[in-house]
C-alpha cells in the first residue's frame, strides 16, 4: 500500500507543510497517554515506517532516531495519570493531541490525525487507522510509543513490584493480580481500575 498517498492528496490540495499525530497509552490502567506531532520531508523518505504496534523493539528504537533526524519538525506531549482521572481518557486525548500540535516549532498547515473526527481545534483532517496508511501519521506513532515504553521503563525501577517494563501499563493478567494482591500505586488510573479496586 502506497503510505504517501493521503500526503500527496492534501499536497494536491496547496497543502505544503503536513503534520501526523498519534496517541499511544489510551487503554493502558497506568501512565500517561502520550501523543506525538511530526512533520516529516516527502523528498527524504525513511524505509519501514508503519503502525509501531507491527514493528519490533529494536526497529522502533532506530526508527525513532531518524525521524526525529529528518523531522522539519517535532513534538512529544504527555498527560498524566492524575489528569486523566480528572477529565476522561477521550477529553485527555484530546487535549494531548492538540499540544502536541501546537508545540511544534514550525507550524503545519494541515494535519493528519490518527482516528474518528474528534472535533479538535487544528485545521485537520481525520484519518481511520492512520497509523498504518499514512507515512507521516506511522512516524507520529513511533515517537509516541518509544517515548512512553521508555518512560515507563523508567518508571518500572522505582515501582518495581508492578512490572511496568514488561507490559508498560496495560492490564496484563499479571498486572491486574499484582494491583489486587498490593493495591495500585500513583501511576495508576483510579478511573481505570475501580471494577476490581476500591480505595
Amino acid at each position: 500500500m502506497d503510505k504517501l498517498e493521503y500526503e500527496r492528496e492534501l499536497i494536491g490540495k496547496g497543502y505544503k507543510l503536513i503534520a501526523g499525530v498519534d496517541e499511544v497509552g489510551r487503554g493502558p490502567l497506568a501512565g500517561p497517554v502520550v501523543c506525538a506531532a511530526v512533520i516529516m520531508p516527502m523528498d527524504d523518505l525513511i524505509e519501514g515506517i508503519d503502525d509501531s504496534k507491527k514493528i519490533p523493539e529494536k526497529k522502533r528504537e532506530k526508527l525513532a532516531g531518524l525521524i526525529k533526524e529528518k523531522a522539519i519538525a517535532y513534538h512529544i506531549q504527555e498527560i498524566s495519570q492524575e489528569e486523566i482521572d480528572k477529565i476522561n481518557i477521550l477529553e485527555a486525548v484530546k487535549k494531548c493531541m492538540t499540544l502536541a500540535v501546537g508545540g511544534l516549532k514550525v507550524k503545519p498547515d494541515i494535519t493528519i490525525v490518527d482516528g474518528v473526527d474528534t472535533g479538535l481545534k487544528i485545521n485537520a483532517t481525520y484519518l481511520v487507522k492512520g497509523d498504518s496508511k499514512s507515512y507521516t501519521v506511522g512516524c507520529a506513532s513511533i515517537l509516541a510509543k518509544v517515548y512512553r515504553d521508555n518512560l515507563m521503563k523508567e518508571y518500572a525501577k522505582e515501582f518495581i513490584e508492578y512490572g511496568f517494563e514488561k507490559h508498560k501499563g496495560y492490564g496484563t493478567k499479571a498486572h491486574i493480580e499484582k494491583i489486587k494482591e498490593i493495591g495500585p500505586c500513583k501511576l495508576h488510573r483510579r478511573t481505570f481500575i475501580k471494577n476490581f479496586w476500591v480505595e
